[in-house]
């Protein structure tokens, strides 16, 4: 649909009716030319964020994009966690030729259910926070922070809460709705959602699991302009 290397309707639809994860072992493949990947404009202003540091971890990981950007700024390791294998076995092949000499690590694994202890200086997260539901969001929040050596930082790319009138609310919530109607006909569900993890809400969660929280705007004059990079440190 998107590109002649992309996904066709029909895999798209069968993607659609299967769980989370199976949906993306099957998207996999194909998953580099589709819009669900995170643009590498979106990541960029990693490498002047983050700077030089021994060990960063990305959640939901995906394919491995933002990861590509961080090995070149570790001197150890980076490690990627995500739920489909599928996804960990194209960011296996798609970040050998990454420069950097730090460790590639891939893990299959559950982001809800880290048991990491002050081991990264970074914790980052793009294009998966539709995947966290509300109520687990306190739960996503605290892992990260847990994850984090004192000092070190959560940072993640989100948006304000896009006024009523505006065609994003409506597209945003008409998508919810019509995921909300699936998951209550079709078990086990896919959990996918728009607008749940805005700038507002990403504040109100930081703060109250700890974090000491910066909003930058590095997006401003581009297409992603209404996008903010969220900053938020464990206290030392």
């Amino acid at each position: 649909m998107f590109d002649e290397r992309g996904p066709t309707f029909t895999e798209l639809m069968r993607q659609a009716l299967s769980s989370t994860t199976k949906g993306y072992d099957m998207l996999a493949p194909k998953f580099e030319y589709t819009p669900f990947r995170t643009p590498d404009e979106v990541m960029e202003p990693l490498k002047e964020v983050v700077g030089s540091v021994d060990r960063a971890l990305d959640l939901c990981c995906g394919t491995g994009a933002a990861m590509a950007i961080l090995r070149p700024l570790c001197r150890e390791y980076v490690t990627g966690v995500d739920r489909s294998q599928g996804m960990l076995d194209e960011a296996s092949k798609l970040l050998q030729d990454v420069k950097g000499h730090a460790e590639i690590r891939l893990e299959q694994g559950n982001v809800l259910e880290l048991d990491y202890q002050e081991e990264f200086d970074v914790v980052v997260t793009f294009g998966a926070l539709g995947h966290i539901l509300p109520d687990d969001q306190d739960r996503f929040v605290k892992g990260a922070f847990e994850a984090l050596r004192p000092g070190g930082r959560f940072i993640f790319a989100t948006a304000p809460m896009p006024a009523m009138w505006t065609p994003r609310w409506w597209v945003s919530r008409t998508f919810n709705a019509a995921m909300h109607v699936r998951n209550a006909l079709i078990k086990p569900p896919f959990i996918m959602f728009y607008l749940i993890f805005t700038l507002e809400r990403a504040l109100e969660v930081l703060k109250r699991n700890g974090f000491d929280v910066e909003v930058l705007s590095p997006y401003e004059g581009t297409r992603f302009s209404v996008m903010r990079l969220v900053v938020a440190t464990r206290p030392s």
